[in-house]
């Protein structure tokens, strides 16, 4: 179905090919997972099945790739749109009509598929993916994953041949995430469709794999069995490190074969305690950096936030979990007083204010907010408008009128992703950059209380590392951080607590252990593998097995 013939990739302002005399060949029915850390090629790869690389990208393509026997060089990707259909990382820059049931005919409409049979393929893609309740939505209320899900439907209702997914559950709630990877399974397995899925949250996709592609960082793509490529590659989900600690063979891929084999772990495990995954937060005895109050936010008469109580506290990593449309990014912008607030109050410690000062956000300017409570949103870009790194960071120096003696939003920029030239356009930074460079311009107001809404959206487990290291680190400096993630193996190494929300109330609040072990929903999985033992991480695995039990280090 597909085949690339001694491909290269070429683009001018790299000294190497991103992609090097690749053979490839990918048959009808297959479901290939594209691995690799961030900036290997993936999305490079991907795009070369569709024409968009190189006709919109640019560069310089070698050697042929076959689509369904069309060379893609000679087939722009309108010519390959009834073969090929690709869902890009950001759900938005697809869209083009206003409704979610528009936006599932739109494909169909250009192709001239016959009315009756687009009504079908409608209504089948709406209970396939759980849209029938939002097919009149617009498609501007939807939440990311939401939105997320309709950017796939609008592309399976056109029935291609091949489907190109980049990360396709980077923005959905496990359970969501769950069902579009069933629902993809179910088009391969019973319809014969090939599809080639990238995607960085490995342990969610690794099982449902026929074939692995891994493009190990120097142009070339290693191509092989799941199990056999992950046994030696640089980058595995938890299931597959596991594994390899444990010395298990064949190397299980799914929780169900690693806990058929983790039993005589489980024994070895069971005589010591696990040591803890994170230091305690240090105690603060000077009360809550945030109290909020009776919190309810509501679009249009429907309620997104019910009355939410949450106290904040220095030093201390939040989670903020729960299914996609549950109201976690309504109950950030509220708190950070930029969002609609339909009742009760949000009162946030002045740093240095005499006597306990609070200040409610939503009564102070934009600059005033941003010292007191900074938010990161779930696309970063959101924040970026101007020409140059130099540029954005200049501004916020300005903004956060940056005193003589506090660190500058470069001096952050350089502690949280050194090597970021001034001169680089912010849009052509790669996730984990943007993300790095938006909490630099937030930071430089030196605020008590950091929101992250999705910041593990386009990064890899490499880079996961790095924003928990900046997590931890300001937590350390006393700020209070609340991270909304539906990355369960994120929130396993970097939270202190787990805040649960469901139809905008609070339905669990305790120490991360506690709640999310008791979840199988958000439980990560080296808890689920060697339950009831109280494991979160595979690190805890092994310095238990080391001797190392009073090691906290990941």
């Amino acid at each position: 179905m597909i085949t690339f013939d001694q491909v290269s990739v070429r683009y001018e302002d790299t000294a190497e090919p991103v992609l090097r005399d690749v053979d490839l060949t990918v048959e009808e029915g297959e479901l290939c997972l594209v691995v690799g850390h961030t900036g290997v090629g993936k999305s490079t790869l991907l795009g070369a099945v569709n024409g968009l690389v190189p006709h919109f990208t640019g560069g310089t393509l070698y050697g042929r790739v076959l689509v369904d026997g069309r060379d893609t060089a000679h087939h722009p990707p309108r010519e390959l749109a009834d073969v090929v259909g690709v869902v890009g990382q950001d759900p938005l820059d697809g869209f083009v009509t206003d409704t979610v049931e528009e936006e599932l005919a739109y494909a169909m409409e250009q192709l001239a598929i016959p009315p009756a049979t687009m009504r079908k393929r409608v209504e089948e893609t709406l209970d396939l993916l759980g849209l029938a309740d939002l097919r009149h939505r617009a498609l501007h209320e939807l939440s990311g994953g939401q939105q997320q899900r309709v950017a796939i439907g609008s592309v399976l209702t056109a029935h291609p041949r091949v489907l190109v997914l980049d990360e396709p559950t980077s923005a959905l709630d496990p359970t969501a995430a769950e069902e579009v990877l069933a629902a993809v399974t179910r088009l391969v397995h019973d319809l014969g469709v090939t599809v080639l899925l990238a995607e960085h949250r490995l342990e969610r996709v690794v099982q449902y794999a026929d074939r692995v592609i891994h493009l190990p960082g120097d142009g070339r793509v290693v191509s092989g069995p799941p199990a056999g490529i992950f046994l030696t590659s640089s980058i595995a989900p938890p299931v597959v490190e596991l594994g390899r600690a444990a010395g298990w063979d064949p190397l299980p891929l799914s929780i169900r074969d690693a806990r058929r084999a983790a039993a005589p772990l489980r024994t070895r495990l069971a005589a010591a305690a696990p040591p803890p995954v994170r230091p305690a937060p240090a105690a603060t005895g000077s009360g809550p950096l945030l109290r909020a109050r009776g919190v309810t936010v509501a679009y249009q008469g429907v309620p997104a936030v019910r009355e939410v109580d949450l106290d904040l506290r220095g030093g201390e990593v939040t989670a903020l979990m729960g299914r996609n449309g549950s109201g976690k990014s309504s109950l950030l912008w509220a708190l950070q007083g930029s969002g609609p607030r339909k009742a009760g109050s949000v009162h946030v410690r002045v740093p240095g204010g005499a006597g306990g000062e609070e200040r409610d956000p939503r009564r102070l300017s934009a600059a005033e907010a941003r010292r007191l409570v900074g938010l990161v949103p779930q696309t970063p870009t959101d924040l970026l408008y101007l020409e140059s790194v130099k540029d954005e960071l200049d501004q916020a120096d300005t903004e956060s009128e940056v005193g003589a003696d506090a660190p500058g939003a470069r001096e952050i920029l350089d502690r949280l992703a050194p090597g970021i030239a001034d001169s680089t356009h912010p849009r052509d930074l790669s996730e984990g950059q943007k993300l790095a460079l938006v909490l630099a311009i937030q930071l430089s107001a030196a605020p008590g209380v950091v929101l992250l809404d999705e910041p593990t959206r386009g990064l890899d487990y490499r880079a996961k590392e790095q924003l928990i290291a900046i997590v931890d680190g300001l937590a350390a400096q006393g700020r209070a951080v609340v991270v909304s993630t539906h990355d369960v193996e994120f929130v396993a190494r970097a939270a202190d607590r787990v805040v649960v929300m469901a139809e905008g109330d609070v339905v669990a609040d305790g120490p991360t252990t506690e709640v999310i072990v008791a979840s199988p929903v958000f439980a990560p999985q080296t808890a689920k593998i060697l339950a009831p033992l109280p494991y979160l991480t595979v690190a805890q695995v092994t310095a238990t097995l080391s001797g190392a039990g009073t090691d906290p280090a990941r």
